[in-house]
């Protein structure tokens, strides 16, 4: 909206309209901010929790620039907490039972012995060194028991620890936040009840209606979202739309008829929706995985935005001690009593030890609960928020800087995934196999054909005989050290699909498949748009057909060495008839010389090409 002198018009005067436009400007400078955070984080592989807080203080505390109780008003408290109700929603969604063969006791324990131990260490903490009043040094131990997808994910998928230390880490994460975060709201209810003394049997009253009614209404929300998605009574453009408004009424109902039961309601609702088989879902995750982004950049920003100059003053050496006892005494304490008769070793119970960050549920309910504290006249309420942001901060730049290097020592981390699965085991298809093999780096060839998938075999290539596009065939494939998909089969329309399926798991920069067979000059762009297919390989119109043809006629797959005296060009002009280079090799990675890219061989690098050799 263009800015044009003000004007009366009914109600709507000067002020209204000063005041519209300076709401309009803050709203734009969150969301901005959070965005571009996220993103400066991804460019230079930083914690994005650390960004978007650093800038939440300046345009918050340090220059006074945005005030979010003045932009949101009374909206600010429903608006955080529905945000987080999604993105557990999300968190949810992203768990699968197929993860916890072999590690769910350990997760049962972390969330359950483990955030006790969590507790009561935190807690002793808070009021030895903080010496905060008894009460709120429960309550703030009962607040930093949370975790949560929107910090440990991330970390997860910068450091790729061995499967069953993420599947462990990932579950704990998502499930501990409706758990913690309910244990804290029935701490701050019996301090404002003024009724202490009976806090457990209060605390075990709740949870017990929390399971009940949040478990209830989460069902029933999964239910009528499987049935109606089963029987197609919802068309597919509001299928995204119903899914979170019926979310949202989920996290209302719940609340409703058991305060702060939400949480745990649309986790489950997410849980259910995610691990039933019959139903796709892929398109809704993906919606929730894009409001997800959005909304942690705007909550972080605008909760680290109301602190004041003071609050952060008020932490000092006794703080600083308060965390570096909960990063070196609490979680390894929590992680050693839960993991006690585990098949766990002992580098991965340490590893388990060296990470739990705090994320966005601690911010926002440590935030909720000081103003109604600070207003029923509660002293130290303030210091809530910030020993709760020194956590999130401190514990977010520990582990995220940290975490990478511990499981590379430790032995935990998984090696960044070099190998590629092959859609189809044809000549072609092997032979370029073959040679990446030979390298070092690990391959594996899916195909249907049973012949093609035999001679694979016996010339000593991991082989799937299955289909790729089959609903569980990511369950039954071996994809440790695979980050790439070559989808080489001659039915197009597979390529396509294939490479859509895996571009979640590898990322659409690492998907490429053979070009369409009738892709010509100015009609790529239009007939196979980008986002529906992967990045071409070969070349623009190297499709089967013709690499048959080119490999018929005495065609093959070569490995060059590179050197001073056999440079790039040289071998270009060596094999003047066809040279189509495939992959570029430099020590132990490799990547790919598709058309689109600008990749320069050097001295000293290997390239896999086609190349005729008269």
């Amino acid at each position: 909206m263009s800015r044009t002198p003000y004007y009366y018009q009914g109600n709507l005067n000067y002020r209204d309209a000063y005041v519209g436009s300076n709401v309009m400007f803050g709203l734009t400078t969150v969301l901005l901010l959070g965005i571009v955070a996220q993103w400066i984080a991804w460019r230079f592989r930083l914690p994005s929790i650390i960004l978007l807080l650093l800038f939440g203080f300046v345009v918050g505390p340090f220059t006074g620039l945005i005030d979010p109780d003045a932009l949101f008003g009374h909206l600010l408290s429903p608006f955080v907490s529905l945000s987080v109700g999604l993105i557990l929603f999300e968190g949810g969604l992203s768990l699968r039972f197929r993860e916890l063969p072999g590690v769910r006791r350990v997760i049962f324990s972390l969330i359950s012995l483990g955030m006790l131990v969590t507790w009561l260490v935190t807690t002793y903490a808070a009021r030895y060194f903080l010496e905060l009043d008894f009460t709120l040094s429960v309550l703030l131990g009962a607040i930093l028991t949370v975790s949560g997808p929107t910090v440990i994910i991330p970390i997860l998928r910068d450091i790729r620890p061995k499967p069953q230390l993420s599947s462990i880490l990932k579950w704990e994460g998502i499930l501990i936040d409706p758990v913690g975060a309910l244990v804290a709201v029935l701490i701050f209810e019996a301090i404002i009840l003024g009724d202490f003394n009976h806090a457990p049997a209060f605390i075990a009253h709740g949870i017990l209606k929390t399971v009940l009614i949040g478990g209830l209404i989460g069902t029933l929300g999964a239910a009528l979202l499987i049935f109606l998605i089963q029987r197609y009574l919802i068309p597919d453009y509001l299928q995204n739309p119903f899914s979170l408004s019926l979310v949202i009424t989920v996290f209302v109902l719940s609340d409703h008829f058991q305060g702060e039961s939400g949480l745990f309601a649309v986790t489950l609702m997410g849980i259910i929706v995610a691990n039933k088989s019959s139903v796709a879902v892929r398109h809704i995750v993906e919606f929730k995985e894009n409001l997800q982004v959005l909304l942690i950049g705007i909550l972080f920003v605008l909760l680290s935005a109301r602190l004041e100059w003071s609050q952060i003053q008020d932490i000092g050496w006794n703080g600083l001690i308060f965390l570096a006892f909960i990063v070196l005494v609490a979680r390894p304490l929590a992680v050693l009593t839960s993991t006690i008769g585990s098949e766990l070793t002992w580098s991965e119970r340490a590893f388990l030890a060296w990470v739990a960050p705090r994320g966005i549920v601690a911010a926002a309910v440590s935030s909720l609960f000081a103003i109604e504290l600070h207003e029923a006249g509660v002293p130290q309420a303030e210091l809530l928020i910030s020993y709760t942001f020194l956590v999130i901060v401190g514990a977010g730049l520990i582990y995220g800087t940290t975490s990478g290097l511990v499981a590379k020592f430790l032995g935990v981390k998984q090696g960044q995934p070099q190998g590629v699965l092959f859609v189809g085991s044809h000549a072609l298809a092997r032979n370029l196999a073959k040679k990446i093999q030979e390298l070092g780096f690990r391959v594996l060839l899916v195909d249907t054909n049973w012949t093609n998938v035999s001679v694979a075999k016996l010339e000593g290539l991991p082989t799937h005989y299955g289909n790729i596009l089959s609903e569980h065939v990511v369950e039954d494939l071996n994809l440790d050290g695979i980050g790439r998909l070559f989808a080489l089969t001659p039915n197009d329309e597979a390529n396509s699909l294939a490479a859509l399926r895996f571009a979640e798991h590898f990322g659409r920069a690492n998907v490429f498949q053979l070009p369409h067979d009738s892709v010509k000059e100015g009609v790529s762009e239009t007939k196979h748009p980008k986002h529906l297919r992967g990045r071409f390989l070969f070349g623009k119109e190297e499709d089967y057909f013709l690499l048959e043809k080119q490999i018929d006629e005495g065609a093959v797959i070569k490995t060059i060495n590179i050197s001073e005296e056999f440079s790039y060009d040289s071998i270009r002009e060596t094999y003047p008839k066809l040279f189509i280079p495939v992959i570029l090799v430099e020590q132990d990675t490799f990547e790919v010389m598709s058309p689109d890219s600008l990749l320069k061989p050097k001295s000293g690098n290997k390239i896999i090409a086609l190349v005729h050799e008269e």
